[in-house]
This record gives structure tokens, C-alpha cells and sequence, in this order.
């Protein structure tokens, strides 16, 4: 005769590393609660939980609203290393979603979660830099990262990182930098930026470079660039096989040439032959740039009289099939055969 018999073992839908999430409005409070919880266990089967959750743009919202940020601040300094890392990749995946990244930069959490930039766990610190990299992308996001001073830590850093992390680094130096150069540059981002345009990654040779061509904007940062003697091997970079890395070094050398002493230094180093063959680039932002920074170079009278005599080249781009170059084009050409 059959007999009732209840298995010892858990349903195959159950995970006994997640917290339960209870039913309805109830789910959240209840984690948030949890994640409060003094025993280690439970602390860490709410966080498993809740990174499953927070990837729903509508729990993200309700746990702003609920305070969870403030719960996971304080997790940020627990001392077990499994909570310090499911806490940074909750804040991971929130600031993939606007409603994250508004609600973090609202909670002021970037100055607890930059402490993680030293954590021994390499996944801490990869969330960490992802989360940053991702508010960077905002406005209010990059002037944060600038307000807690994180720039010079963030270029510190690019010497020591992983280059994973690196690359994420250089994302946000990217917006940090567009917001405000000073402090990159007061923390000697030119020469561990010079050392990053010779690096056998393509992607860390073409963030460096984008980096780079935001610090040319000011002035300082011009002069620099040309004290630092980068302006040679941004020449160099010009014959790159990634398109972009050749597309963001002709787009330093226009920043840099727009003052005299960049112009010189570029002349010096062989720029307008390198930038006259670069006009039938098959990247458009590629031609651009080149045209851009021939303009800046046919101003002084030595790349002038250079450039007069391979102007046809420069006249070729008044049929390109992008609008901005052949606007650019007709600039230089109208420059270069400028008479007083």
C-alpha cells in the first residue's frame, strides 16, 4: 500500500542560497529588513535576492523609495568580502537604469563606494569602477566624481590596475575630464596617459587617447601635452591599425595645434604628411579630424606653404559624402589659400 512520505530534500525551484521573497508588496520591505540583519547568512541570501530583483527598472524605483541605499551603504564597509561584492554589483546593475544612477547621485553614495577602489577583491573593485564609469555618463554624475575628488585616485590607478579595470578607468576619466581637467591634471595625468598610446591593448590605446584629446581642451593642458613631448607619439598613433585610436589622435592633434607651440611641435614631428594620408580614411570622424587639425597647422607660415602646394588633396574632400568634412574641407581650403 502507498504511504505519504515528505522528502528531506528542497523543490527544484528553490535556491538555498537566496532569501525567500515574500508575496507581493511585502518582498521588499522584507529584504531591506533582512539586509539589516545581524546574522551574516542572511545578510548575504538578501543581496542574492535582491540582484536578481534589481534588474526590473519598477524595483529599483521601489527600493529608492523604500531606503534600501542607505542599507546598502552601511554594507559597504561590512567585513565579510562575499557582502562587500554582491553590494557593489547591486549598485552595478541599478546604475545601468536612469532611475539607479538618479537615486545613487540623490543618496550620495560615490564617497562609501570609492573606499571599495582599494578592496583586495578584484570583482569589488570592477563593480566599483563599472558603477563610476556608468554615472560618469551624466552630467551630474561626472561633476560628483569630481566633487569627491576622485580624479587623482582614478589616474593613480591607471598604474597599478588590472587592465580590465583600466579601460573602465579611462571611461570615466573620459567624462570626469570634460567636466573639469584641473584635477587630472594637477595629479599628472599627461605622462601616465603618455604611457597608455603605446599599450598592445587597442582599447586602452584608444581610451587613452580619447582621454587625451579632452585634456588638449584647456590651455594647461595644451601646454603640457607639449612640455610632456606627447605630441610625437600621437603623430605615431596616426598610422594605427584601429580605426578610432587614429580617429581620437588626429582629434588631440586639432586641440593641441590650435596654440603655437602645438603647432610647431607638430610640425617638428612630421604631422601634415601623416594627416594628408589620412583624408581618404574610410572613417568619416577620421577625415574630419585630419582636416581639422591641417586648418590649425596651414595658419603658421610653414605649414602654409607646405600645404599650398598639396592642396588638391584637401580639395578631393569637397565631395565626400559627409556633410561636416566637406564643410571642414572648403574651411581649410579657404585658410590655406589665405592672402594678406
Amino acid at each position: 500500500m502507498a504511504q505519504a512520505r515528505i522528502s528531506s530534500y528542497l523543490p527544484p525551484n528553490i535556491d538555498p542560497t537566496k532569501a525567500s521573497i515574500a508575496f507581493g508588496e511585502r518582498a521588499l520591505p522584507k529584504l531591506n529588513e533582512e539586509l539589516q540583519d545581524p546574522e551574516l547568512l542572511t545578510r548575504q541570501r538578501a543581496l542574492m535576492a535582491l540582484c536578481d530583483l534589481v534588474h526590473d527598472p519598477e524595483n529599483i524605483y521601489q527600493a529608492v523609495s523604500l531606503g534600501f541605499l542607505e542599507s546598502l551603504k552601511h554594507l559597504l564597509y561590512d567585513e565579510d568580502s562575499a557582502v562587500r561584492q554582491k553590494t557593489t554589483e547591486v549598485f552595478c546593475i541599478m546604475a545601468t537604469h536612469s532611475v539607479g544612477r538618479e537615486g545613487i547621485l540623490r543618496s550620495e553614495v560615490v564617497t562609501p563606494l570609492s573606499r571599495l577602489l582599494d578592496d583586495p577583491a578584484d570583482i569589488c573593485r570592477r563593480n566599483t569602477h563599472r558603477t563610476f564609469a556608468m554615472l560618469s555618463e551624466l552630467p551630474r554624475g561626472a561633476a560628483a566624481l569630481v566633487d569627491a575628488d576622485l580624479v587623482t585616485h582614478l589616474v593613480h590607478k591607471l598604474e597599478s590596475e588590472l587592465e580590465e579595470i583600466q579601460e573602465l578607468i579611462l571611461d570615466t576619466l573620459h567624462f570626469c575630464l570634460q567636466a573639469d581637467a584641473s584635477q587630472a591634471l594637477s595629479a599628472g595625468a599627461i605622462s601616465v596617459l603618455k604611457e597608455k598610446l603605446s599599450h598592445p591593448s587597442v582599447a586602452i590605446r584608444r581610451k587613452g587617447a580619447y582621454a587625451l584629446m579632452e585634456m588638449c581642451v584647456p590651455l594647461a593642458g595644451k601646454d603640457s601635452v607639449c612640455q610632456e613631448e606627447v605630441v610625437p607619439l600621437m603623430v605615431q598613433l596616426l598610422e594605427d591599425n584601429d580605426a578610432q585610436v587614429r580617429a581620437n589622435a588626429a582629434g588631440a592633434l586639432m586641440n593641441v595645434t590650435i596654440t603655437t607651440r602645438g603647432k610647431h611641435a607638430a610640425l617638428n614631428s612630421g604631422a601634415i604628411a601623416k594627416l594628408l594620408a589620412l583624408l581618404t580614411d574610410r572613417l568619416s570622424r577620421v577625415r574630419l579630424n585630419c582636416l581639422k587639425a591641417l586648418t590649425n597647422l596651414s595658419e603658421s607660415p610653414e605649414g602654409r606653404c607646405v600645404l599650398l602646394q598639396e592642396v588638391s588633396l584637401i580639395e578631393a574632400c569637397l565631395k565626400d559624402p559627409s556633410e561636416a568634412v566637406r564643410r571642414a574641407s572648403a574651411i581649410a581650403v579657404r585658410v590655406i589659400r589665405w592672402t594678406p
